[in-house]
């Protein structure tokens, strides 16, 4: 016999719940990467702070004006920087956004050091201009440094550095031609292959005097504006007329008026024209060196860098950028030893031979004395961001790709291959925090966490037990089913969009217990309300359900609506939180539309439930019996 129309059906919304577990349960033993023994896909993806690893919070920062990057920028950054992370060759990396300048990486499990793969990696390849002292107190006329290394390709095709530099004598890397490339080939015989050069260190042997300064914005017009006070006018006014690096030893009183120009900052040396940070003998490169990220990335410009903390280098526009290498890759030369090999696209191997084709030649004389190699040739620096890697004598036009060498380790190698490789940050970052996580304390937090889950839940129950009594199974069974829907859920969202259960997420499921039990309390004490109205329970139940419903879904509705503001504007573990509790407060309200409704109104068709002592309705049952059985029999009835 059919029910009555409007009859509640409890076995429909059963059987709806037992179709999500099945679904639900399906995915997590057998979809996505699901693999390994049955304990293997019940466990979640738990976070760093759980299992032990490493955290790096990155903060962009503009070198100039510092404001925060586009969102574009922001999430390309974020790309190249997962790239470089996995090219560590780590598992479940996990590199984010937070507000509009910052990314974090998390490997959980494993801790190493991460700082590398926050670098621009702008790779300049510049001609040595000038070179000069960058100790910071040149008291004399400044020495011909040494170079780096050469990049002369031997007949067999692989370049073999000439001089005295070698990997072995010194840590700085030098270019080579690759082994099997065409860099072994010897330069077309001209008058100007040898050029005679100048003695002179004047401006007039180099163009880098006569180039007239770029125009700067007006962020760096003030920054420049505030240098100048800070250092007075008459040390500016010095600074300003000098042609080439001042012989302080000739001048006594130079040397004081230049002298506030050695307290400056990193950051604020970064604004100086690039002729006054080469030529004022008081700037050394330990100032240089310590640059914000960025400062001399701009290839039109003529910028100064330093190459092994002492040799202060006036270098050229770049002529070769990091954009015109294809590939750049972590190998082992003929010598075992490891080096970086560079592959240039099609027009960037034309840009490559041109430059050197021009260093070789010294053409219109641009390299002065100071930084010419031990064979008269020019010098091409190898810049990376704010440091040059090598400063090679260029002893032939070289037409095919080239090696950096010198004394790398393998993980230098691959490093630096893998920066070159992704290609340089559209933004600069700083590090802001590095956390590593011990596995020990990453179990630690794991097991106090769910010691507080399971502690937060005995009490609850203990309480439904005691106050609701055969109610108090309702409350009990529901629970569990809704920990049941959230593990589930948990082990899926790992494995589709990432998600990690973290200590955070873990206290926002415990706060999801309280939700929950707003629900019970607000639904039984209604049903209490009806039978203290003359209600019989069994008719009592779906009236109570209905007047506490919209109740239950409006105070769920403000716990959504608090997590999703709060995972939009939050950051870090925070968004976890706010995920955690949004997630088992939908699944909660699941539970109580399709099981706990259902079971209660199949509790209200047995004899246990309308008893006073088992069903936790005692002194309302016994109230209105008594008012039945004495002034309102007719409102005992059966509604």
């Amino acid at each position: 016999m059919a029910p009555p129309q409007g009859q509640m059906r409890p076995g429909r919304q059963l059987a709806v719940l037992a179709g999500i577990f099945v679904v639900l349960y399906l995915l997590v033993f057998f979809a996505g990467n699901a693999k390994g023994s049955v304990m293997d896909r019940l466990e979640p993806r738990l976070g760093l702070d759980l299992v032990g690893g490493t955290r790096l919070t990155l903060e962009a920062k503009n070198s100039v004006d510092g404001r925060a990057p586009t969102a574009e920028n922001l999430e390309e950054a974020r790309q190249i920087i997962e790239n470089r992370v996995n090219a560590f060759g780590v598992a479940e990396a996990e590199v984010v956004t937070e507000g509009n300048r910052n990314i974090v990486i998390s490997l959980p499990g494993e801790n190493r050091d991460l700082t590398d793969v926050g670098t621009p990696a702008e790779l300049r390849f510049r001609k040595v201009l000038k070179a000069a002292d960058g100790s910071g107190a040149a008291a004399a006329p400044a020495p011909v440094p040494t170079p780096s290394g050469s990049a002369s390709p031997n007949p067999s095709g692989s370049a073999s550095p000439s001089g005295s530099a070698s990997p072995s004598t010194s840590a700085s890397p030098k270019v080579t031609a690759s082994s099997g490339g065409q860099g072994g080939m010897a330069p077309t015989p001209s008058t100007s292959a040898t050029p005679t050069p100048s003695g002179s260190a004047s401006p007039s042997a180099s163009p880098s005097a006569s180039a007239s300064e770029a125009p700067v914005s007006a962020s760096v017009e003030e920054q420049r504006k505030a240098v100048e006070q800070k250092v007075g006018a008459a040390a500016w006014a010095a600074a300003s007329g000098l042609q080439a690096p001042a012989d302080l030893s000739t001048d006594p009183s130079l040397a004081d008026k230049l002298k506030p120009f050695g307290t400056l900052s990193p950051q604020e040396l970064a604004v100086l024209p690039a002729q006054m940070q080469f030529n004022v003998p008081t700037i050394s490169c330990e100032q240089l060196d310590k640059r914000p990220p960025g400062s001399i990335s701009d290839p039109k410009q003529q910028v100064v860098a330093c190459e092994g903390g002492a040799a202060k280098y006036l270098l050229d526009p770049a002529k070769v950028l990091g954009t015109d290498v294809e590939d750049a890759s972590a190998v082992m030369d003929q010598t075992n030893a490891w080096v970086v090999s560079l592959n240039f696209t099609g027009g960037g191997q034309d840009k490559w031979t041109g430059l050197t084709r021009e260093a070789f030649n010294n053409e219109g004389n641009a390299c002065d004395a100071s930084a010419l190699g031990q064979d008269g040739k020019c010098r091409v620096a190898v810049v990376l961001d704010n440091e040059i890697v090598s400063s090679p004598e260029i002893q032939s036009v070289l037409t095919g790709d080239s090696q950096i060498t010198g004394s790398f380790t393998q993980q230098d190698a691959s490093t630096l291959a893998g920066q070159l490789r992704y290609g340089a940050l559209p933004a600069t970052f700083e590090q802001q925090e590095q956390q590593n996580v011990s596995a020990t304390l990453g179990a630690s937090h794991l097991r106090a966490g769910l010691l507080a889950a399971g502690i937060g839940m005995l009490l609850v129950i203990i309480y439904a037990f005691f106050y609701y009594r055969l109610l108090g199974s309702v409350i009990f069974l529901s629970l569990l089913l809704s920990a049941l829907l959230v593990f589930g859920a948990l082990i899926v969202l790992g494995r589709t969009i990432g998600f990690t259960v973290t200590l955070a997420g873990i206290a926002g499921f415990i706060v999801s217990l309280g939700v929950a039990a707003d629900s019970f309390v607000i639904y039984f004490e209604r049903l209490k309300d009806e039978i203290r109205e003359g209600r019989s329970p069994r008719s009592a139940v779906p009236r109570a359900w209905a007047r506490a419903r919209r109740t239950i879904i409006s105070a769920n509705a403000i716990s959504i609506l608090a997590a999703v503001v709060l995972y939009i504007v939050s950051v870090g573990t925070v968004k976890g939180f706010a995920f955690a509790l949004g997630l088992a407060t939908i699944l909660d309200l699941v539970v109580v539309f399709l099981f706990r409704h259902p079971i209660m109104t199949m509790f209200a068709r047995t004899q246990a439930f309308l008893s006073p002592r088992v069903s936790g309705l005692g002194r309302v049952l016994r109230t209105a019996e008594t008012e039945g059985t004495t002034t309102r029999p007719s409102r005992v009835k059966e509604a």
